[in-house]
């Protein structure tokens, strides 16, 4: 009897790709051709795309270069002589392309000219690290993959080698191995702009003698020469755009005077950025002691004023407690770092006092000590706040990473978001946007699930149930402020590689800049965990209304070859 269930599953796994097209791709082609047997012509097509799939810039031409590219690809016509057209499956084809209908575009889009303060930034922390904070390898290897994949802010923790006499990059105070700070220049010059042409900033945590911030200012320079970019005056006034900064290298890190006591010359007093938070939840770890004079530090040689001149956003936080560090001068900007846990606490104290920090100064957010495992935490409430560097750890995976990657689709992947407009203004009255206030729903957005394939060719015959074939439903969720947060969920549908659902699920969204539209595909297990077949998280305000191919992705984030699925989406 297993031989027979396993023979009949694997007739069933080949006996694919005669799926119906949906209900509604029917009844789009005869509105549109004119009926089931009729020929859509390029005309047809411009129509559609314009008034069923809300694309005003269509043209014509358009339409023409999608028909040649559907029946070059499915019926091999090369020909330009004929007027070329498509049929019923020829259109379902269409739609069903990920290349040639996708869901979001992939080309950057944003005004990309107002100060980097206006923008979310797609930030990493402690980039060289490539398993957990505490024993993993120090490598070059993770800095190449995230910028690869668009990350903008690289993190590096600079520490003395054992002969002191080296830079090393490695998780100071923990067993992690290092690894050269001039090869992971080298790595990230190489790779900085493969992904995209806007600034790579460069936070460094810097635990290194002055002799030391001597040579990392020589290898800074050597390495990147014009590439580099820092401003002739010591402090910005105000952040210059993307735009200006296109394939430049930006540092950011604390000023030297504020690391170093003349006694400590080995650094074992600098503690990064990330390891203690105050009472008021703002780093001690960078404060200098307020009582200290001039004296007490460490006499600048010129190669530590270079170093101090190569930082372009200075870090850091003035004394006082947290209202005091989120006070906004007037004659420079700067950036502020918080723990997650510190972040919950200050915008629960003082939130609006948050968004006004951030609509002109940086505020970078980064996991809290506890995470060695290297997860991540949830980035909404920071970005709800205007907080731009939200730092992550990307080895991992996992819902928030998968949220992560999920916003930075937005705007051709370039890895700079334009944060919201309500984010950046101050009313009549002086008063910024109150992230508690009860709000309406701006705008409803309406998905229907039609249906998925593309199991089959990427996985094993016997990788979700070892005897018979998949048991398939899809969650849909809206994860963006919280009283957008909503989940639902597709039926099941037993035993079968090509599930179809056509199933309809609102969402209301008080906040669509900022709501992320996940979705995520199990096999039904009734004896154990589910199983995962596949994820995506699209960026609301980005998402293209009408029907769209919709990729997914494994837990690591990487796109499977085949599988995606056929979805539509309204907004009202």
């Amino acid at each position: 009897m297993g031989n027979y269930r396993v023979c009949l599953c694997f007739i069933r796994r080949f006996k694919m790709s005669k799926e119906e097209p949906p209900p509604d791709v029917k009844e789009a082609f005869v509105k549109y051709a004119g009926g089931v047997a009729a020929n859509m012509t390029a005309e047809h097509l411009r129509s559609f795309l314009v008034e069923f799939q809300g694309d005003q810039t269509a043209s014509l031409a358009d339409a023409q270069r999608i028909v040649e590219h559907v029946l070059q690809r499915r019926h091999h016509v090369i020909t330009k002589l004929t007027k070329h057209c498509l049929t019923l499956d020829d259109f379902y084809y269409y739609l069903f392309s990920m290349d040639l209908n996708p869901s979001i575009s992939d080309q950057v889009h944003q005004d990309m000219r107002a100060p980097l303060s206006h923008y979310y930034i797609y930030t990493s922390h402690n980039t060289y690290l490539t398993g957990n904070q505490l024993s993993s390898d120090s490598s070059d290897v993770p800095i190449i993959n995230a910028l690869k994949s668009g990350v903008r802010v690289v993190e590096l923790d600079l520490w003395p080698n054992s002969e002191e006499d080296e830079i090393d990059v490695l998780h100071g105070r923990t067993l992690t191995t290092p690894v050269e700070f001039v090869r992971c220049l080298k790595s990230i010059k190489e790779n900085a702009f493969i992904a995209s042409p806007y600034p790579v900033i460069i936070t460094l945590e810097d635990h290194l003698t002055p002799d030391l911030q001597a040579k990392a200012a020589e290898y800074i320079k050597e390495t990147f020469g014009d590439m580099l970019f820092f401003p002739e005056a010591e402090y910005l006034q105000e952040f210059p755009s993307p735009e200006e900064l296109k394939y430049r290298i930006i540092i950011s890190t604390k000023p030297p005077k504020e690391y170093l006591k003349s006694k400590n010359v080995k650094g074992e007093n600098s503690f990064s950025d990330d390891e203690t938070d105050d009472e008021d939840g703002v780093d001690t770890s960078e404060s200098e002691s307020s009582e200290s004079d001039d004296s007490d530090y460490e006499s600048y040689t010129t190669g530590v004023s270079e170093y101090k001149r190569l930082i372009a956003i200075h870090a850091g936080k003035p004394k006082g407690g947290l209202k005091e560090a989120l006070k906004v001068g007037a004659d420079k900007v700067r950036r502020l770092s918080l723990s997650e846990k510190a972040l919950k606490k200050a915008t629960k104290a003082h939130g609006k006092d948050v968004i006004r920090f951030t609509q002109k100064n940086m505020l970078r957010i980064y996991p809290k000590g506890t995470r060695v495992n290297s997860s991540n935490y949830k980035p909404q409430n920071a970005w709800l706040h205007g907080a731009q560097m939200v730092a992550f750890n990307m080895q991992g995976h996992g819902k928030s990473l998968s949220l992560m990657r999920g916003m930075f689709r937005s705007n051709g992947g370039c890895g700079y978001v334009k944060k919201p407009d309500f984010l950046l203004t101050v009313d009549a009255h002086g008063k910024v946007f109150d992230p508690t206030a009860n709000l309406p729903v701006k705008r409803t957005l309406k998905v229907k699930v039609y249906m998925g394939v593309g199991w089959n060719l990427d996985f094993e015959n016997t990788h979700f149930h070892l005897y018979s074939p998949p048991d398939f439903y899809t969650k849909i969720g809206i994860a963006g402020a919280p009283a957008d947060e909503l989940i639902k969920k597709t039926e099941i549908k037993e035993e079968t590689w090509s599930p179809v659902w056509n199933e309809e699920f609102t969402f209301p969204l008080t906040i669509p800049e900022l709501a992320l539209l996940r979705i995520d595909v199990y096999s039904y297990n009734i004896s154990d965990k589910d199983v995962f077949g596949g994820q995506n998280c699209l960026p609301v305000s980005e998402v293209k209304p009408g029907i769209h191919a919709v990729p997914l992705f494994d837990r690591k984030g990487s796109k499977y070859s085949s599988v995606k699925l056929l979805m539509r989406f309204e907004f009202s």
